[in-house]
């Protein structure tokens, strides 16, 4: 694709990405096929190839609208079209230079800015927690729709204390913990079993994003740079092995903390090492996986379907590895149609375009339901939550039924 950036922004860093980037585009449309807006809206502009022609028109100087602002914000940013695209074009950085740009230059309505503020705020505050169970403890008396976005707290369990020659970080989260501290003790659990100390980090927080992809960007690398502050003494002397993450949201982002901070001189280096570390907890059970299937007393769940969250399919490529994983420890997982498209929960978009969300979620349930499972799992958080919220199977983390097994 041929550009004519502005000189204004031609020589930035962010202008020098984005010409790469857009010059890869050769406008095929292989990505309209597998765009979930797309395929519940019908409209070129919501779209990968729609977006990046109104981000193109904007980086060349063109007026900037709030339709362009409407389209850009409703893209998931699931990444699918760079799992389908054969140029390589990578669209997810692109979309969070073109958002950033666009906020600078279109006022948001007072609602919208507002609604965004508080969910920024409030997700990655220590008083969630609070709020999470003062709602799950009045849960039945909540309407519907709110009571759709509360999960029902599951008791964690005892956490292991015995201590093991390998270690590792688990992210300190900030919604999880409060929604779902199940999940981490029973990571912390099956990583016990296979000889594996996990503990969390203290001065660590919120991996960073939520708040980028409410395009509060700055505060999101603020919390970037906080927690490589918080990780960095204990990588340093060598006495951690990996940044393990148990939701592929967080892991798929602190991946890209090497691409978030590489123009900041004093975290480039540092971010690239903590990149270099991370791994989800599949990639840290698979090799013990025949050991641990040895210790799978428990029964498994007879018809499991596994919802691949985006984060780990189409930003980490990691959806081969966790399904050959399950399988090897005896899950016996039921195919299902349209497994490659998103649930609509993708972080806070759930609450900022419901409906969407809410169409995506009901077509990715009916899809499931046709293999009639007795439990869908899935890898991160907020698809979790946000499955629950349409269907009475339950919705659990793989580790979870791995863990309940043992």
């Amino acid at each position: 694709m041929q550009t004519r950036l502005t000189e204004s922004i031609k020589e930035t860093p962010d202008g020098k990405r984005a010409e790469a980037i857009l010059r890869k585009c050769v406008h095929c449309g292989f990505c309209t096929a597998t765009c979930p807006t797309y395929q519940v809206l019908g409209d070129e502009l919501d779209s990968p190839r729609g977006r990046i022609y109104l981000i193109k028109q904007l980086l060349e100087g063109n007026e900037v609208t709030e339709s362009t602002q409407r389209h850009l914000d409703r893209c998931l940013t699931c990444r699918n079209c760079e799992t389908t695209c054969p140029s390589g074009v990578q669209y997810g950085h692109l979309i969070d230079i073109g958002r950033r740009l666009v906020d600078e230059r279109v006022e948001r309505e007072p609602g919208d800015k507002i609604k965004r503020a508080v969910l920024g705020k409030a997700l990655t505050s220590p008083l969630f927690g609070v709020a999470m169970r003062m709602a799950q403890a009045v849960r039945p008396a909540l309407p519907a729709a709110l009571a759709a976005k509360v999960p029902p707290r599951r008791a964690p369990g005892p956490v292991p204390r015995r201590e093991h020659a390998r270690e590792v970080f688990m992210l300190a989260g900030c919604v999880q913990p409060s929604m779902m501290p199940s999940i981490d003790a029973a990571t912390r659990r099956v990583l016990d079993a296979i000889g594996i100390r996990a503990r969390v980090a203290s001065r660590s927080g919120c991996c960073g994003a939520v708040r980028f992809h409410l395009d509060q960007q700055s505060a999101a690398l603020a919390q970037m740079r906080a927690n490589i502050d918080a990780w960095w003494p204990d990588i340093e002397a060598g006495r951690v092995e990996a940044i393990v993450t148990n939701a592929s949201g967080c892991g798929a982002t602190v991946r890209e903390y090497a691409h978030h901070l590489q123009d900041d001189p004093a975290y480039a280096a540092k971010a690239e090492r903590i990149s270099a570390l991370v791994r989800d907890v599949a990639e840290i059970v698979e090799p013990h996986a025949d050991e641990l299937a040895g210790k799978l007393t428990g029964p498994l769940p007879a018809r499991p379907a596994f919802h691949p969250p985006c984060t780990l399919q189409h930003w980490q490529g990691l959806r081969p590895l966790t399904e050959n994983l399950l399988a090897k420890l005896g899950f016996a997982l039921q195919p299902f149609a349209e497994s490659h498209l998103c649930c609509g929960s993708a972080g806070t978009y759930s609450v900022l375009q419901p409906k969407i969300a809410g169409e995506l979620r009901d077509r990715k349930l009916a899809a499931i339901r046709q293999v009639e499972p007795d439990v869908i799992l899935s890898a991160n958080i907020g698809c979790l939550a946000h499955l629950q919220g349409g269907t009475d199977v339950p919705v659990r983390h793989w580790i979870e039924a791995v863990d309940a097994a043992l």
